[in-house]
């Protein structure tokens, strides 16, 4: 009787999204439409009985019951709010999450609905008295439970099959709003993955790398900074015609600014692998891509020192095996506060690290950016620039205009800190040939169809969450020593791109050949000429040729 009643406060109480989503845009003036949503509350009460029924055992009923109730109401809380779905991509995000991400997404505004919603039925729970049966009674009691459920479970399913079917064939995310199935199937699957994959060794990727014949006669090694933006959004970028200027130092830099470009993710744990990896979203295998050395690997194999600095949550495995620093706020105390640090810190004793290297570096820089809620506290006072903001991390308390305006103030810092990147790698330039290039792992959505944050299943995201800004800047040293065409270079920026292009790109601006590379992604693939040893090749068979022609 207890899981009998747990299962229907679960589909009264936690499903609200989904019984929302399927019954959108039906008359409620058809007899249908009352079947329909009579069977689907049917399907959602025997469904929990059978969840429930096989993972609560009577010893430890009052623990896993109370952990269920409370979890889900966290998990009812946030997918009403922001309009997440709890798939295995979300549930891998909440559980690789650190500290002071969790903490900001907690605010006073979750604790009327926790109270309602979690403390009301524990308090119902602690006073209820669970009679003492035999085991002969409670297997067959089980049993009969487990039975009856199927059967209404099958009956709902027999009223509905048609539409049901349909809808679940052609919008199958709509499954990660029942509630709890939804996060206990999910954390299921990320268990499993994560079980299959512990102790694998990585699947070698670019085995056979190696710089091309141009590298032999250069006269500096390379410096090339990889910038991994967070949660920046191309409909907010000031070079891409936002209405705004949200880019005004690197307006007035010699960048090259890319408008449409296509993350292969909604989220960091998914397209920061899938970004630096040679499968990318065209040919997408989650767990072929997390059992796969990345881009940086082939980078470090191919004689590139490769340095990871981080001021978010970890490279999610692209660096595994390879240096790592992570931003420390007892180093940079004017840049860190309740255990966040700016952007800045990324770029403090990077001169040190350039100076000690030998030979070419590559440094990735995975950036804090517009991570939400807590836009204002991703830049600093002096960039308040669009007025009001929303200076909370709980949304609901601020208008739209001051949640775009916090996070527009968050994007500006991001072209400081790139800006100052730019300077950095210009002071550079007596002694390597520097190049950088920036792009954002996803975007984020600020109230477009009711949706905030990011995370949506990638097959119905929203633009705002797919689409990212990527900007490229070379010195004129490695312009030159690389045989690169800058002319050529911006043509390519009106062209549609994606995450699917980097890692071949990044091969070919540095002449890296592997089989592993694929000429038809990489972005600057038709704008290489001939670098320098190639250059003198080309001169002399000329001049051989002409000599010859005279002759005959």
């Amino acid at each position: 009787m207890l899981i009998v009643g747990a299962s229907l406060f679960f589909a009264l109480t936690s499903n609200m999204p989904f019984l929302r989503a399927v019954l959108a845009g039906r008359n409620w003036s058809e007899p249908q439409t009352w079947l329909f949503s009579g069977a689907m509350l049917a399907l959602l009460l025997a469904l929990h009985m059978l969840l429930l029924g096989v993972l609560l055992v009577r010893p430890l009923t009052r623990v896993l019951l109370g952990l269920l109730i409370v979890v889900t109401a966290f998990a009812t809380y946030y997918m009403q709010r922001f309009g997440v779905f709890l798939d295995p991509t979300m549930l891998r995000n909440v559980v690789k999450t650190d500290p002071a991400e969790a903490a900001e997404l907690f605010g006073w505004g979750v604790l009327p609905h926790l109270f309602l919603f979690a403390g009301l039925p524990l308090l119902l729970l602690s006073r209820l008295r669970l009679r003492p049966v035999t085991l002969r009674r409670a297997l067959a009691t089980r049993l009969l439970l487990l039975a009856g459920s199927a059967v209404l479970l099958l009956a709902a399913l027999l009223l509905i099959f048609q539409d049901f079917s349909a809808l679940m064939r052609n919008q199958k995310e709509l499954r990660y709003l029942i509630t709890p199935a939804n996060y206990l199937y999910s954390l299921g699957r990320v268990l499993a993955d994560d079980g299959r994959a512990l102790g694998t060794a990585r699947q070698a990727v670019g085995a056979d790398a190696r710089l091309d014949a141009s590298w032999a006669s250069r006269d500096k090694p390379v410096l090339f900074i990889v910038a991994v933006g967070e949660t920046a959004r191309s409909a907010n970028w000031g070079l891409s015609d936002y209405a705004r200027q949200t880019t005004p130092r690197l307006a007035e830099l010699d960048v090259l600014n890319f408008p449409d470009v296509t993350a292969c993710g909604t989220n960091t744990e998914t397209s920061l692998p899938c970004m630096f990896s040679a499968i990318g979203r065209r040919d997408y295998n989650e767990t072929r891509i997390r059992t796969s050395e990345s881009l940086l690997h082939v980078l470090n194999r191919a004689g590139f020192q490769v340095l990871w600095r981080d001021n978010q949550s970890g490279c999610k495995g692209v660096c595994d095996g390879l240096p790592q620093q992570l931003s420390d706020a007892a180093l940079t105390p004017d840049l860190c506060s309740d255990g966040r640090c700016l952007d800045e810190t990324l770029l403090r004793g990077l001169d040190t690290v350039t100076r000690d290297a030998k030979g070419n570096l590559v440094v990735a820089l995975h950036m804090l950016g517009n991570h939400g809620p807590a836009y204002h506290k991703r830049y600093p006072d002096g960039f308040r620039r669009f007025i009001p903001t929303c200076d909370t991390g709980e949304l609901r308390k601020c208008n739209r205009e001051e949640i775009i305006n916090a996070y527009d103030n968050a994007l500006s810092y991001t072209d400081e800190v790139l800006a100052k990147t730019v300077d950095f790698l210009r002071a550079q330039q007596s002694r390597y040939d520097t190049a950088l290039l920036y792009v954002s792992d996803h975007g984020e959505s600020l109230g477009e169809k009711g949706l905030y944050l990011h995370g949506v299943p990638y097959a119905i995201a929203p633009d705002e969450q797919t689409k990212v800004p990527m900007v490229w800047w070379f010195s004129r040293g490695f312009l030159d020593s690389l045989g690169l065409d800058r002319s050529c270079l911006a043509a390519q920026t009106a062209k549609a791109w994606s995450h699917d292009n980097l890692f071949h790109s990044v091969l070919g601006l540095l002449r890296i050949e592997t089989k592993d590379y694929a000429a038809e992604l990489d972005i600057s693939g038709a704008c290489r000429r001939l670098g320098q040893a190639g250059q003198k090749d080309r001169a002399t068979q000329d001049a051989l040729a002409s000599s010859l022609g005279s002759q005959s």
